[in-house]
């Protein structure tokens, strides 16, 4: 990561967690971050690091994946500008359990684990940190959820709607379009290019969305949610 100039104000996207927190650990969190670039393809950190402070995203994309020994990537989720992560490892002292990679050249703020610490003795901040692992331990659950008890088409719609709503960030209000490639959603899926083609073309036929290249246009977000109540696993 290189440091960018600390004397030109960046301002943090908006994002639900970051919205609610206290107004003076806000402002406390902002004062002790410092900004960083990350260019494309370059580790924030790997699996298996210590770990060394907290993340915020400013602009960019963040994958989020695991490698096995025989290569294979397994990408769990992309985080979007505003969302805030590294709180496992900072909180429990414990290495880095996935790799965090910068799609696109990625600014951050970055909080170092002392001043993380000091943050934590803030009661309201504390309970801010968990309110966050809270959200993300609930993504984690319904992507576990989806993959047990959900057709591969359900699974398609819903992931299709977390992304709409951001994924982890789980914003109040849905986009209408979603900038994504095949390959990359069929990882978050741990599907093959050639079924999820087809189910998104059976989506598409429903009236759901609307595909281009890259680019995905949620047409009716009820419908998706209709899909996405597909309980059978087939």
């Amino acid at each position: 990561m290189q440091p960018i100039d600390q004397n030109s104000p960046v301002p943090m996207p908006v994002d639900p967690w970051f919205v609610s927190l206290d107004p003076d650990d806000r402002q406390a969190l902002l004062a002790k971050t410092a900004i960083h670039s990350v260019e494309a393809g370059e580790f924030l950190f790997r699996q298996g690091d210590s770990p060394d402070g907290f993340y915020g995203i400013v602009s960019g994309f963040v994958k989020v994946s695991v490698l096995r020994e025989d290569g294979k990537e397994a990408i769990l989720t992309v985080l979007e500008p505003g969302n805030w992560f590294g709180e496992v490892s900072a909180i429990d002292g414990k290495p880095r359990s996935h790799d965090m990679v910068a799609v696109g050249r990625v600014e951050l703020r970055y909080l170092t684990k002392e001043h993380f610490d000091r943050l934590l003795h803030r009661n309201s901040f504390c309970r801010a940190i968990a309110l966050l692992q809270a959200r993300h331990i609930r993504a984690v659950y319904s992507f576990l959820e989806d993959a047990t008890l959900r057709s591969t088409r359900a699974r398609v719609a819903r992931r299709l709607e977390w992304l709409a709503h951001g994924d982890t960030t789980m914003a109040s209000d849905s986009r209408r379009g979603i900038t994504v490639s095949q390959e990359v959603l069929a990882m978050m899926l741990g599907i093959t290019r050639q079924t999820l083609a087809l189910e998104l073309k059976s989506i598409e036929a429903s009236g759901a969305i609307a595909m281009s290249y890259r680019h995905i246009t949620i047409v009716s977000i009820e419908q998706l949610r209709r899909i996405g109540n597909d309980s059978v696993v087939r």
